[in-house]
């Protein structure tokens, strides 16, 4: 590819994603209470992708449909004369007369920030069964039918047949649905139902494709795959065609899930920096699940699982290991400790650290696992402690060797010396800046 897809996430994306709160179901004016949010009290932080998550398209994935199912047998969602999907106008009214996502690309620009969305692999089924038109580059006559494969579909979504890529036209699909994109504005596109499968090559070549348009699209967008877990055997492939790839099934509030990451990360260490993120998905603070009611009288969502200790552990492992950072949450909703774990910039500058970070010790056996990451200066070093055990956890950390030596305290924002012995609670974590003269 002449194109450099890295200069589109030289560090990792750090955003938000409608997906963990709202489900199928968020609209504009939930977007853009959220993106003001975001431009008012995180992008200071570095925080700035305002992502539309899946069924934006369909316009009875809204309220009227939190009784029913959380994705509808061929839906009959909104798409243009070309077979390619558009905002429902009832949940996204700015997109009215044909405008698309771009008058509300427009407003989160305005912002200072940057406007993503997700779309599943493939193309749409209706358009299929209705033998639409696709944009060729050349003015040909080509149906949708004429480049979907009904034998490549989603197992958990219903909407999309894949596209055959042996097919004659069928990058110029791709090719015009990212033109699309580029001229509404979007700076980021999530793909489902293509990172998990991608064993299998005609997943991978509609991967391709993908990567293709975008370059010829003229515009920088990054691109996310999901849902994973990825398999590793293929990181050259995403390294060369993606920027983000998730490293695990959908992420929730759940210790187990957590502690599991741990593994993920190991495998996945040396595969982190240039553009390249593997990604632990979207962290789940706060308040989630409120588009999965089922009873509309009573009330949606929970509150967070996680402990207090485990969630500052979730974002102390994926700052370190250099994950993308994408909340899933209604951030209008913050309470002021989920805020405080995601302003802390001695934190977060972990993540733009431009060295791999690497375990330092066996997570499978050991009760605190370890984090390293060397830092730019060749004076400094980052070091996490995860008691990933159920008992209290002893550690003795001393690094005297010179006058000017110091372990700084990054949660508590103090400098601690050359030599510290705490306490780690059951799931909690330590993270520390060590500055060793030479």
């Amino acid at each position: 590819m002449s194109y450099n897809k890295n200069t589109c996430a030289p560090v990792p994306p750090m955003g938000w994603n409608s997906y963990d709160y709202y489900n199928t179901m968020v609209n504009e004016q939930e977007v853009r209470h959220n993106a003001e949010y975001m431009a008012k009290n995180l992008k200071q932080h570095g925080w700035e992708y305002v992502v539309i998550d899946i069924q934006w398209s369909d316009p009875f994935a809204g309220e009227d449909n939190a009784n029913r199912t959380q994705y509808i047998p061929f839906s009959h969602f909104c798409i243009d004369e070309y077979s390619r999907q558009i905002p429902a106008v009832n949940r996204f009214p700015s997109a009215k007369d044909g405008a698309g996502f771009k008058p509300l690309a427009d407003y989160i620009h305005s912002l200072g920030l940057k406007f993503g969305i997700h779309i599943m692999r493939g193309i749409p089924r209706i358009a299929a069964h209705n033998h639409t038109p696709i944009k060729t580059h050349d003015g040909s006559t080509v149906t949708a039918n004429m480049i979907a494969s009904a034998y490549s579909t989603c197992a958990w979504n219903p909407d999309m047949y894949g596209v055959d890529a042996t097919k004659p036209y069928a990058q110029d699909y791709y090719d015009s649905i990212f033109e699309l994109y580029a001229s509404w504005g979007v700076d980021f596109v999530k793909v489902d139902d293509i990172c998990r499968h991608v064993k299998e090559p005609f997943y991978e070549k509609e991967m391709i494709m993908m990567a293709r348009a975008i370059e010829r699209s003229g515009r920088p967008i990054v691109l996310s795959l999901s849902p994973g877990p990825a398999n590793i055997e293929k990181a050259h492939q995403y390294e060369t065609f993606a920027n983000m790839w998730r490293i695990t099934d959908d992420f929730w509030d759940d210790w187990k899930l957590l502690k599991a990451m741990f593994e993920r990360c190991e495998v996945w260490q040396r595969h982190t920096g240039e553009g390249n993120w593997p990604d632990c998905d979207m962290i789940p603070l706060n308040v989630l699940g409120w588009g999965w009611g089922t009873d509309k009288d009573k009330k949606r969502g929970w509150k967070s699982k996680f402990t207090k200790d485990e969630a500052r552990t979730m974002i102390t492992l994926w700052s370190i290991f250099r994950s993308p950072l994408m909340l899933g949450t209604d951030l209008p909703q913050l309470d002021d400790y989920s805020l405080s774990l995601i302003t802390n910039d001695e934190i977060l500058a972990m993540n733009k650290n431009p060295y791999q970070a690497f375990l330092n010790s066996d997570s499978s056996d050991d009760k605190v696992v370890i984090w390293t990451n060397d830092c730019p200066d060749d004076l400094s070093y980052y070091e996490c402690y995860f008691n990933v055990s159920e008992e209290v956890q002893t550690v003795k950390l001393n690094i005297s060797v010179g006058k000017d030596d110091n372990i700084r305290d990054l949660w508590e924002h103090k400098d601690l010396g050359a030599s510290t012995t705490f306490e780690l609670a059951p799931h909690a974590c330590r993270a520390f800046k060590i500055r060793v003269t030479k």
